[in-house]
């Protein structure tokens, strides 16, 4: 595996960077070696955050951790990717498709699902053509975390959606 590692408003010391890669590196058994791993280790007050993303044809794996020691976050998000790694593995392995991302004991193993995914509701509404700031209001007013739109700039459909420190994001289809 080949890391990115970036720090903000923190040094990535050589000790940090050890446990990084060490701990990180524990997940090698589930990828070819020349795949990249982004290590974005973050403080903001007592929040030590690290965020790792591994991006695969067709996936991304990713997670973030937040405790108050960097080492926790390090060995939380080793944990959780991990687990994703079992859990989703035949939906992020189709051995036809992406398997030359990730290493043949892995493609080989089976893991066993601790919980199979289902939906449990379906809603259907009208998506109307409204503005990014409209539909951020409309998601405040309906007290939802996100908001389903057809943008009216674009006539694509798009997605507002609530982030820490009281901001929006927007998500947009590519092309």
């Amino acid at each position: 595996m080949k890391f990115i590692i970036i720090g903000r408003n923190i040094e990535v010391t050589p000790s940090i960077r050890a446990a990084v890669e060490d701990k990180i590196g524990k997940l090698d058994k589930y990828f070819n070696p020349e795949t990249e791993v982004h290590v974005t280790l973050s403080v903001e007050k007592d929040r030590q955050k690290i965020e790792v993303t591994i991006p695969v044809k067709g996936n991304i794996i990713r997670s973030e951790q937040v405790s108050n020691d960097m080492y926790v976050s390090i060995d939380l998000v080793e944990e959780v990717i991990e687990r994703q790694l079992k859990k989703y593995k035949t939906k992020i392995v189709d051995k036809k498709q992406a398997s030359g991302d990730f290493s043949q004991l892995y493609v080989e193993n089976d893991y066993m699902d601790d919980e199979e995914i289902k939906i449990v509701r379906t809603k259907k509404f009208d998506i109307k053509p409204m503005y990014p700031e409209d539909a951020c209001i409309q998601m405040e007013l309906l007290g939802h975390n996100f908001f389903v739109f057809n943008n009216a700039e674009t006539g694509l459909v798009n997605v507002v959606y609530k982030r820490k420190g009281d901001t929006y994001g927007l998500i947009e289809p590519e092309g």
